[in-house]
């Protein structure tokens, strides 16, 4: 009979653990949401970046090749070309650079998750505390006892009735 309340309490314990490390350990669904958050929000801004890097490579390649962009970055920079004049007005100012915008760094967020030494713990809490509670059921139902059986011993010498024999 009591291993068998120790099996249950063993299966119930182990129950627990698997319960506890499927859910919450360092493998389990609360870990992997936070990996699935992170993964899309790495994904968002990878794909920011790579508009940043396409915008700059649209940017580049007019540059290189289109004779309007570069006078217009030429006067700017307040280079003029041949036959042109340049006024300055006091009191007014352009923008000096423009900044681009480069993208921010992005780090790996740590997950949060129960350690195996905890859910470990939690599991041999719960097998301790169903076996207790099986062995107090089985003292209040009154199955199993702790006290001794009292024994009577005759002090002095002991008489047996013992039947003559005739």
């Amino acid at each position: 009979m009591i291993r068998t309340k120790i099996i249950t309490s063993a299966f119930i314990g182990t129950l627990v653990y698997v319960a506890l490390s499927f859910i919450a350990g360092n493998n389990g669904f609360w870990a992997y949401n936070q990996l699935e958050q992170q993964k899309i929000e790495i994904a968002r801004h990878t794909e920011e970046i790579q508009n940043i890097n396409s915008e700059l490579n649209l940017e580049y390649t007019a540059l290189l090749k289109d004779k309007d962009v570069i006078s217009s970055y030429a006067r700017k920079l307040d280079y003029v070309g041949n036959g042109e004049k340049i006024v300055k007005i006091n009191g007014l100012r352009h923008k000096d650079k423009a900044l681009y915008d480069i993208g921010s760094v992005q780090k790996r967020k740590e997950c949060s998750y129960f350690p195996e030494v905890a859910c470990k713990s939690a599991g041999f809490t719960v097998f301790i505390l169903t076996f207790l509670i099986f062995i107090l059921i089985d003292l209040n139902n009154g199955t199993i006892s702790f006290s001794r059986k009292r024994v009577d011993y005759v002090q002095g010498i002991p008489v047996y009735d013992v039947s003559q024999i005739g």
